[in-house]
């Protein structure tokens, strides 16, 4: 997208922000790509590019091979466990600590919202903050078990019955978690502008979200690099790097000038 293209839909996106009072930030996989976890869909680097995505992350598939869930997570797990949050992570961590921001909804498990300072995050497909025991339920911080997951490849299991422990991450035919999901449907039945940025909006019932709030009359804004199917019906659309685009646009609130982070990178 031409530079001059996104400076003039990041002043359109900036005066729906201003006026806005209720702002909640929806955001996927391209949030977290600059800290150098893959997303599920990009051609050859997606994850779900070589594998069989219910086989190895569906719950039945993890209660009848865990190891071949641990093998394919591996990877992602080293990654997530050394990734830092990003220059988007810190703009709209900086947009909630302004006022300009109420909430953000994620699709991520990876934890680098909260990591970059966000208060009010809902993690509507769990996290790796936590593993659960598959037998007896018994709740385990994470970082050590996946830790030591890290340095063996040997699939954790509970050191009370022997169950194999599991991290807090919805799988394929688990339900979102409920309290979580409420707070989503709340605040997206209440806002009047609700920011996408790094999704593809493909993910159900999540994708439905940004729907929800426009039938309530909210705004919308998507930063995105490839196409979604609210495209069509957003108020802005900005196909670039979010990366980019949030550190402008949270610096054009603070600052009132677009100029002042103009071309800004990571």
């Amino acid at each position: 997208m031409p530079m001059d293209d996104v400076d003039f839909l990041i002043t359109k996106a900036v005066s729906l922000l201003k006026m806005a009072h209720h702002v909640v930030a929806l955001t996927g996989a391209g949030v977290s790509t600059p800290s150098g976890i893959p997303d599920f869909r990009s051609p050859e680097s997606g994850l779900w590019e070589q594998v069989d995505s219910m086989e190895v992350a569906s719950l039945s598939g993890f209660l009848r091979r865990p190891q071949t869930f641990y093998d394919w997570i591996y990877p992602l797990a080293k990654l997530t466990a050394a990734a830092q949050p990003n220059a988007a992570h810190r703009a709209l961590a900086q947009l909630e600590a302004d006022g300009w921001l109420q909430c953000i909804i994620t699709q991520n498990i990876d934890m680098l919202h909260t990591k970059a300072g966000s208060q009010l995050v809902y993690e509507v497909h769990g996290h790796m903050r936590e593993v659960t025991c598959m037998q007896c339920q018994r709740v385990y911080a994470g970082e050590p078990v996946l830790t030591q997951f890290l340095q063996t490849a040997v699939v954790p299991h509970c050191e009370v019955c022997a169950g194999v422990l599991k991290p807090n991450i919805i799988l394929f035919g688990e339900l979102l978690p409920q309290t979580i999901m409420a707070a989503a449907d709340w605040h997206t039945a209440r806002c009047d502008v609700m920011l996408v940025a790094g999704s593809s909006l493909e993910v159900l019932p999540v994708s439905q979200l940004p729907w929800q709030a426009r039938c309530n009359g909210a705004r919308l804004i998507i930063i995105n690099y490839g196409e979604t199917y609210a495209d069509e019906w957003a108020d802005v659309v900005i196909h670039a790097n979010v990366a980019d685009v949030l550190p402008r646009i949270a610096a054009a609130l603070s600052t009132g000038d677009i100029t002042s982070m103009a071309h800004h990178s990571e």
